[in-house]
């Protein structure tokens, strides 16, 4: 993979820039056979719907109750809540396209050519452009199961408004990487990905609706995937509908790789014993915002890469991940006996070994959080094919600890 080398450049906080066929014995008929594909991509189209509502579910994070923020917020003036309603209205994009249908592509159903002429935008919601009359074929709504025909016209014309209620909020921004359709983000540690429970504001998303106020109309200002309040390091986004969906298709297919480093309680030569750890994730039966290994759970793989020793008993490494469940590199060091130091949720005792110095140990003792930094996220550009690799190095925080612990 080539890879492309980009600065860190942060953005200050004054910026404003913006698818199993069974087999028959006796062939169908022609009827028949379309009926089934109709039934098949209405199948599909289905499993479309659930693809976006979990898009996240591999990294559905529920933050320990120590991480989460105070949920009573402070209640805003008149002046500013009318400047924030002023400013969801002016988040409403104009869609407005056409298409004068081909003899190369009569005969396809009006929703599949749909998905490949305004690939902007998902097929559930061209489904639900069809049906309120959004997208048209010489005028009239149809189903999407309509085969059109050469010369029919297809018209698009629609809005799209802000995706939920989230805010902006002038937050800056470390941008590691950005054109027209990409831009990766290095996260800072304590900052919450997107609102939730107890994170109303401050978020990566919040940010996001500030700087690029163009993104609101898309799911999670167009995150593709999430890391840890606590962890810092690169998080990919998508800046079209078009990118996100090609970039998600991409984690789901394992094409995006990435990779973090940690500082974990454990010598290298029982860590080269335990170069991939397999072992299925789950939630936590009795503690329900912690996960664990469970045979009940999804399966997940980790890979260690790279081994350096800091000591005799404290490694940094680079770790790879082949699936993404929530907390799964915490869980799975933890599982084998080698947790990441300052993880207090799945590290306690285990992170404390023999033959430390007293500054050692208090470093151990006083890491207020896991030492934990995804500094490598490769993947193929959704528009131009190009292989991309961005890295963003260790924060100051994790080297100081190394270099302590190599003392």
């Amino acid at each position: 993979m080539s890879s492309i080398t980009n600065s860190s450049n942060s953005m200050s906080s004054q910026t404003n820039s913006s698818n199993t066929i069974a087999s028959e014995t006796v062939p169908p008929s022609k009827d028949e056979a379309l009926d089934r594909a109709d039934l098949l991509l209405d199948k599909d189209c289905e499993s479309d719907l659930d693809v976006e509502e979990e898009d996240f579910e591999a990294e559905d994070f529920d933050y320990e109750l120590e991480d989460e923020l105070d949920d009573e917020l402070e209640d805003i003036d008149s002046q500013d809540e009318q400047s924030n309603l002023s400013t969801i209205e002016n988040l409403i994009v104009d869609v407005h396209a056409e298409h004068m249908v081909i003899n190369e592509e009569a005969g396809q159903r009006i929703d599949k050519l749909g998905a490949d002429l305004f690939a902007d935008h998902s097929r559930s919601q061209l489904q639900e452009w069809m049906k309120s009359g959004n997208l048209t074929i010489n005028g009239k709504v149809e189903k999407p199961k309509y085969r059109v025909k050469e010369g029919d016209h297809i018209l698009l014309k629609a809005k799209l408004e802000q995706h939920g209620s989230d805010q902006p909020e002038d937050i800056a921004l470390d941008i590691i990487y950005e054109d027209d359709s990409v831009l990766v983000i290095n996260k800072p540690v304590g900052m919450v990905v997107h609102p939730g429970a107890g994170n109303w504001t401050g978020t990566l998303v919040n940010g996001l609706l500030y700087h690029y106020p163009h993104q609101a109309h898309l799911p999670r200002a167009g995150l593709v995937h999430r890391i840890d309040k606590n962890t810092s390091g690169l998080l990919v986004i998508g800046k079209t509908k078009a990118a996100q969906l090609k970039l998600q298709d991409q984690l789901r297919d394992k094409t995006v790789y990435r990779h973090y480093q940690c500082i974990v309680a454990g010598d290298a030569a029982s860590l080269k014993r335990q170069r991939t750890i397999d072992a299925p994730i789950g939630r936590h039966r009795n503690q329900r915002t912690k996960m664990t290994v469970t045979s009940v759970g999804k399966p997940a793989i980790t890979h260690i890469m790279t081994i350096t020793p800091l000591n005799d008993n404290y490694s940094l490494l680079d770790v790879q991940l082949e699936t993404g469940r929530t907390h799964q590199i915490r869980v799975h060091l933890s599982h084998i006996g080698h947790p990441i130091i300052g993880d207090n949720v799945y590290g306690n005792r285990q992170q404390l070994r023999a033959g430390l110095t007293q500054e050692q140990r208090e470093a151990i003792l006083s890491f207020p959080r896991q030492a934990l930094h995804a500094y490598q996220l490769g993947f193929v550009h959704p528009e131009t094919g190009e292989d991309i690799e961005v890295t963003a190095p260790l924060p100051e925080d994790i080297l100081k600890l190394a270099e302590i612990l190599r003392e």
